[in-house]
């Protein structure tokens, strides 16, 4: 009597380079990605007793010393090339150390502009 042998089975694909692929590919993302660009400039929002989240499209920032400054530009740069954007919701992120009257100096400006939705970005007390 003779045994025949059994066909030989192909085996699987290894799946080992696929998760090699995918583990590179994270950490090249995570490596390389920019969670949110940095501020211009350090900022500390006063405190507010209401809690109302800011959804502005275009963020200006105001620092201690009443300089504005958007994107990278600081000064009246800053203010001709958010003039320049279109004009859209307005985030304002100002020092808590600049003077009210700064910012309501600086609101007759944007209005002019075309700026009819702005927010003040404050901090929960």
């Amino acid at each position: 009597m003779t045994f025949d042998m059994p066909p030989r089975r192909t085996p699987p694909e290894s799946i080992v380079p696929m998760i090699n692929v995918v583990f590179l590919l994270l950490i090249f993302f995570l490596m390389t990605a920019q969670i949110t660009p940095p501020e211009p400039v350090e900022v500390t929002p006063p405190v507010a007793t209401m809690d109302d989240p800011s959804d502005g499209d275009l963020t200006l920032f105001i620092s201690a010393d009443g300089t504005p400054a958007y994107d990278t530009a600081q000064g009246d740069a800053a203010l001709a090339a958010l003039f320049a954007a279109q004009p859209a919701a307005l985030t304002i992120k100002a020092d808590a150390a600049v003077p009210a009257s700064t910012v309501a100096a600086l609101l007759p400006r944007l209005a002019a502009a075309g700026f009819d939705a702005i927010t003040l970005v404050t901090a929960a007390p």
